[in-house]
């Protein structure tokens, strides 16, 4: 055994080596920035740990226990803070895709709000609510958390954020995000393990001192880590040297509307809240049962129930690679509908329930891993279909499931008030009321998990079609940058070997169709579908398609940008009536579809406005907005106000003019791609 182990870890010290500070050919990540990336994340679990437990639901021991608000009262608490949320959340997504802050997109946010996450929660805690009346202790609850939620929703979705464009290739992403999470998986491996272990020698969980003598201990420790690593990891993002304009919020919610798997995930989330219930089952089982005897061994519970996640973290790639994240999903999902019901028959004996839950853990985690893939999937998907590279705001038209929330959030609350529990929560020490309260918790859990999957059965977006549509994103780059004199020879290599693996099938097609193992007719049908769409996107202008819509291009150009469409209507109608027989006919029918709706909306702006009130922004004024760097909350205030009205007449303006200037872009992107041999010359003289 020792004979083969030994082999194996000098191998596996001999790769971390050679791929130290330069990753392996065809990824991103070195592995120095994986175990910064996983130093990180261990800092992040323990600074958010005290800041986590502010919540607003009857399930929290310390607002709930500890402070004793009722579980109605705590739920419309939460109801009003949602609410407040919305604008605040409106800003943020805005502000994501839109901000000039030096350091990335995401990473300037994670370090500017880490020390008051660190802060707002000390005071929290210290705060006199032994002093209080009921109402006093309420509001200030209630304000409490809204000033940390300013800073922990910035925090939390950055880092979310953050992870999904670690790299643009959807495997090393999960990779990645597996031996990260392995590593600092260790966080909440201790701290589930001490902090109900201290807190039974001390206070105990449902007592305040606890979250304001062990809590804040392992919040230092986090902020120090935290702000030491994420000082050493990087974002990748495939964007085009040239700046984007300003995203208006109206605008992305029309884009972000129309993509597909948006919906499919956010109607899986609105269901999400049933899957939620059975969640405080193992806590309020130990702290509750048996009078509280088995509180001391809770952390230890956690902590074996917590390994389960380390199996799913390092089996999560394979899995992927073998299932897709689709497939990985559903039959995951579908095994913890029947792991609940399991848990329904068996919760009384703790040692099934603790079996059962591990489980459930190892079947759960592989969706932690799954949801930043899914995510990035889905932003590059979009990027892809419209040309503009969204992430924030995404967030807007995502509000739908917080309306929704305020309904469906109230239901968990009134279960436990109905079925006894207000805001004396030591009627949990009783048998009945306690089982009967889990067995509700468990049948709407299992529904909900039935309910979460659906979803995905409708979601077709794999793993090697997002491969096909990021290699699209690097050649448009290719060209983009070409076009405007800043093409790197790393880009134009990068590039032109997608293209020539696309040409390579296509050359090869009648070889390869003589393959006969599964195997290698399972990689040529893979290959075959990306050199389909990747050549799609290369010839997209030879075609008929292609052919037709320059033609039209043209014509709009020569009209001039502001030409008033008065027949947008008729040319609509006729649009609409084209055939739709073949492929050819219905992309030929579906161009002509958007461009008449486009005239017609320009037609409507030009009518309302008027020709000579509509004008181009000025540029220097957008770049020095943009270009100018804030210090403070106010000035980022102001920022944003000017950038808003430099977006809103920015919007009208492209509106307005649209059809003109897609049709320019589009020409001078055919120009570009006009170039491939130039630039595949200059792609030979590189590599030799």
């Amino acid at each position: 055994m020792a004979n083969k182990i030994i082999p194996k870890v000098k191998e596996t010290i001999g790769l971390a080596k050679t791929y130290w500070t330069e990753p392996p050919k065809g990824y991103y990540v070195p592995y120095k920035e994986i175990a910064n990336l996983s130093g990180a994340g261990f800092g992040v679990h323990w600074l958010t740990l005290l800041a986590s437990t502010i919540g607003l639901s009857a399930s929290n021991f310390l607002v709930g226990a500890s402070i004793g608000l009722k579980p109605m009262d705590l739920q419309i608490m939460l109801t009003v803070a949602n609410i407040i949320g919305i604008p605040l959340g409106i800003f943020r997504s805005w502000y994501y895709d839109n901000h000039n802050l030096k350091g990335g997109k995401f990473l300037p946010f994670i370090r500017k709000t880490a020390f008051p996450i660190f802060a707002i929660p000390m005071i929290f805690v210290w705060l006199p609510y032994e002093n209080w009346d009921y109402i006093t202790k309420a509001v200030v609850v209630e304000a409490m958390y809204l000033l940390l939620s300013i800073f922990l929703c910035f925090y939390n979705e950055s880092y979310t954020y953050f992870q999904q464009i670690i790299s643009p290739s959807a495997q090393e992403r999960a990779n990645v995000l597996s031996i990260s999470q392995v590593i600092y998986s260790l966080a909440p491996t201790l701290s589930n393990l001490l902090i109900p272990l201290i807190a039974s020698k001390t206070w105990g969980l449902n007592n305040i001192w606890t979250y304001r003598v062990v809590y804040p201990i392992f919040s230092v420790i986090g902020f120090a880590i935290s702000v030491f690593f994420f000082r050493r990891v990087k974002e990748r993002l495939i964007l085009p040297k040239k700046k984007q304009d300003p995203i208006r919020i109206i605008d992305a919610v029309r884009e972000v509307a129309k993509n597909k798997y948006f919906w499919i995930t956010q109607s899986a989330a609105w269901v999400v809240f049933l899957e939620s219930g059975y969640g405080v089952i193992l806590s309020w089982a130990f702290v509750y049962g048996n009078n509280g005897e088995n509180q001391g061994t809770l952390g230890l519970v956690n902590t074996l129930i917590g390994n389960a996640s380390l199996w799913s973290m390092l089996l999560a790639p394979l899995a992927i690679k073998a299932l897709g994240k689709r497939n990985l999903l559903i039959i995951m999902n579908s095994i913890n509908v029947v792991v609940l019901i399991g848990i329904y028959f068996t919760y009384q004996n703790l040692v099934i329930l603790c079996v059962l839950l591990y489980f459930n853990t190892f079947i759960n985690t592989f969706w932690n891993i799954i949801q930043h893939n899914i995510s990035a999937d889905m932003r590059d998907y979009h990027q892809w279909k419209t040309g503009v590279r969204v992430d924030g705001l995404f967030g807007p038209l995502g509000l739908i499931g917080t309306f929704i929330g305020f309904f469906t959030g109230m239901f968990y609350p009134a279960l436990y008030e109905k079925m006894g529990l207000l805001e004396d929560y030591n009627v949990l020490y009783d048998d009945t009321i306690r089982n009967n309260l889990f067995e509700a918790l468990l049948l709407w859990s299992a529904l909900g998990a039935f309910l979460n999957l659906v979803p995905f059965f409708f979601y077709d977006l794999t793993e090697n079609k997002h491969k096909a549509y990021v290699g699209v994103l690097r050649i448009r780059a290719m060209f983009e940058n070409f076009g405007i004199g800043e093409l790197e020879d790393s880009e134009l290599i990068e590039a032109m070997e997608i293209i020539n693996e696309a040409k390579e099938y296509s050359r090869n097609e009648a070889q390869n169709s003589a393959l006969s193992s599964k195997k290698k007719l399972k990689e040529r049908k893979l290959l075959a579908e990306r050199a389909e769409i990747i050549t799609k996107d290369l010839n997209k202008f030879s075609g008929k398609a292609g052919s037709v819509k320059l033609e039209k291009a043209r014509e709009i150009v020569a009209l001039g940008q502001m030409y008033y469409f008065e027949n947008a209507k008729d040319e609509l109608k006729a649009a609409k009536a084209l055939p739709k027989s073949s492929e050819e006919e219905k992309a030929i029918r579906s161009d002509a579809i958007k461009l008449a709706r486009a005239m017609k909306e320009s037609a409507a702006l030009i009518r309302k406005y008027g020709k000579d009130n509509i004008n181009v922004p000025d540029q220097k004024i957008k770049a020095e907005i943009q270009d100018r760097e804030t210090s403070s909350f106010s000035e980022t205030m102001q920022q944003r106000k000017e950038l808003k009205a430099f977006a809103k007449a920015q919007s009208i303006y492209n509106r307005a003019t649209k059809p003109y200037r897609e049709a320019a872009a589009l020409l001078e992107e055919a120009e570009n791609y006009s170039h491939y041999d130039e630039l595949y010359e200059r792609y030979l003289t590189l590599v030799g």
